[in-house]
């Protein structure tokens, strides 16, 4: 009695058919991984994001003056602040730098610091590389900064006067309340600080966080807060 195996036909459409399956399988698994990715890619960008946020708040609470630096500056291009040191407060104050600089089709937001300064000569030049910092980096002061966040823009407000407007329309305010540790030079009152700080970022489209963010900050030391 003759056994019938397969003919040439049936094991070629067996072939066929495994291998259909093996490409509708792969693409599975592939769709799979790819949302995966970007929910990974998501989840880093929105922890980079409120580490950022967190940064940029921990700055403003920091935030001094000192003799006739006015501890707070915008010129529609770079945030300038003076601020007590973060791990050393008694090594003295540093000055930070937030900018946008343009990196191919997108933007970065950038942070820059000095290191600890405890001279009135030191603390001036730093003020002023920090002003220079956002269009003509040194190679010093790339390492000294830290890409944050993509951003297509960025906007600065203050709020005076029961509020919100342009600092760089704004009349200048009469020294108000002072921060601790603010020591003015004599005959030079202490510029006054905002009571407070609106940021609003345009966060870059075709990332996987996207859209408009405004972030309100109220200056701790003012009494009852607003």
């Amino acid at each position: 009695m003759r056994t019938r195996g397969f003919t040439l036909i049936e094991l070629l459409v067996a072939i066929s058919l495994m291998a259909l399956m093996a490409v509708l399988g792969w693409r599975s698994l592939d769709g799979v991984s790819q949302t995966s990715l970007r929910l990974q890619q998501r989840s880093d960008d929105l922890l980079t994001l409120q580490a950022t946020l967190s940064q940029w708040g921990s700055d403003l609470d920091a935030m001094t003056a000192q003799g006739n630096l006015p501890g707070l500056d915008w010129d529609g291009r770079t945030l300038r602040l003076l601020r007590r040191s973060a791990t050393q407060p008694q090594d003295g104050l540093v000055v930070v730098a937030w900018a946008r600089r343009s990196n191919g089709a997108q933007g970065d937001w950038l942070r820059w610091q000095s290191p600890p300064l405890v001279t009135r000569e030191a603390l001036d030049e730093a003020w002023q590389k920090a002003a220079l910092w956002a269009q003509t980096p040194s190679d010093d002061d790339r390492l000294r900064e830290v890409r944050t966040v993509a951003i297509d823009q960025w906007q600065i407000f203050y709020y005076r006067g029961n509020a919100w407007s342009n600092p760089l329309s704004s009349a200048d305010s009469p020294a108000g309340p002072t921060p601790p540790g603010v020591s003015g030079a004599p005959g030079k009152p202490v510029p006054a600080l905002p009571d407070g700080v609106r940021l609003v970022l345009t966060l870059t489209g075709n990332a996987s966080v996207g859209g408009t963010l405004t972030r309100d900050w109220v200056s701790p030391w003012i009494v009852g807060g607003k």
